[in-house]
């Protein structure tokens, strides 16, 4: 098959690919008929290769550096969601506590106000308040 010169005119998947390896050493810019994903990566793939040393070292130790913020800051999220399922089962504890406790104390307010106990005592007795023991009632 004969191949188009230039690729002004968007052609088949086939035709860009043979335009591009024929002339990719030649080409500055990225065509306009070019714009597939797959070509931006090859152009930026094409335009790490001409790097100089220098250039390279650079990319290199910036790839490196972007890695290295990466890590440290997947390592810190990680602790950060272990610390905070840590507090948070502390928390859901400490609150599970006072729940159990609050119901055997109202618990115990029932089974003192069923034997004609003082509310009074009760209160001094659980903890509970004489609003609660009065509630109990209803």
């Amino acid at each position: 098959p004969k191949f188009r010169k230039d690729i002004t005119e968007a052609g088949t998947m086939f035709e860009k690919w043979m335009f591009v390896l024929k002339n990719l050493a030649t080409l500055l810019d990225r065509p306009a008929a070019l714009q597939e994903r797959v070509f931006k990566r090859l152009f930026e793939a094409a335009e790490i290769a001409r790097f100089t040393e220098t250039e390279m070292k650079d990319y290199e130790e910036s790839l490196k550096n972007l890695r290295d913020l990466g890590n440290v800051l997947d390592t810190a999220k990680e602790e950060g969601r272990k610390e905070g399922l840590k507090e948070g089962r502390k928390e859901g504890l400490e609150e599970g506590l006072k729940e159990g406790e609050k119901r055997k104390s109202l618990e115990i307010a029932r089974k003192l106000l069923a034997s004609g106990l003082p509310e009074e005592f009760i209160a001094g007795s659980t903890g509970l308040t004489i609003n609660e023991i009065q509630n109990l009632k209803s």
